[in-house]
C-alpha cells in the first residue's frame, strides 16, 4: 500500500528543473504530483510518476542525486475539513508527518495526499481504522 516516491536533489541554477522534465518525458515518464522545497543554493524535488523505477535510472543517467523513497497515499474529501480529520487522527494516534503535498485526483471530488511518515505501517493501520482511505499505487501512478 506504499507508494514510491522520486527525490531529486538539484542544484538552484536555471534550467535544472527544466532538465529534469526533460529527462522524463524524454523516457515517456509521466509526472502525477510534484512538490519542491528550495534554500539559496540548492532544492529538492519530489516526484511521483507512472513508471519509477525507470525514472529512478532515466534520471541517474544524467547525473542527477536521486533516490526513490516509500510514502503513503491517502484519499480525503475536497472540502473543507477533509484533510484536517485525517491529520487529526494522526496526530491524536502520535503519529508525526515528516513532509506532505497534496493533489486534486482525476475523478471524483477527492483530493490525494502524500504522506512521509516515520513509521508508515502503522499509520496505514492507524488511517484505516478511522476510515481513511489508503490509495493503492493504480489509483496514484497515472497513465
Amino acid at each position: 500500500m506504499l507508494v514510491k516516491q522520486i527525490s531529486v536533489f538539484l542544484e538552484n541554477k536555471s534550467g535544472r528543473l527544466a532538465d529534469v522534465t526533460r529527462t522524463l518525458a524524454d523516457n515517456n515518464i509521466n509526472i502525477c504530483a510534484m512538490s519542491i522545497a528550495d534554500t539559496t543554493d540548492f532544492g529538492i524535488l519530489r516526484l511521483i510518476v507512472n513508471k519509477p523505477e525507470e525514472a529512478e535510472s532515466a534520471l541517474s543517467e544524467q547525473q542527477f542525486t536521486v533516490s526513490c523513497t516509500s510514502v503513503i497515499a491517502i484519499g480525503v474529501e475536497d472540502k473543507p475539513g477533509g484533510l484536517a480529520k485525517a491529520l487529526d487522527i494522526l496526530r491524536d494516534n502520535g503519529i508525526s508527518i515528516e513532509y506532505m503535498y497534496a493533489f486534486v485526483g482525476k475523478t471524483g471530488n477527492e483530493a490525494f495526499v502524500i504522506l512521509r511518515v516515520e513509521n508508515p505501517e502503522t499509520a496505514i493501520e492507524t488511517l484505516l481504522k478511522y476510515g481513511i482511505e489508503i490509495l493503492p499505487n493504480d489509483k496514484i501512478y497515472c497513465a
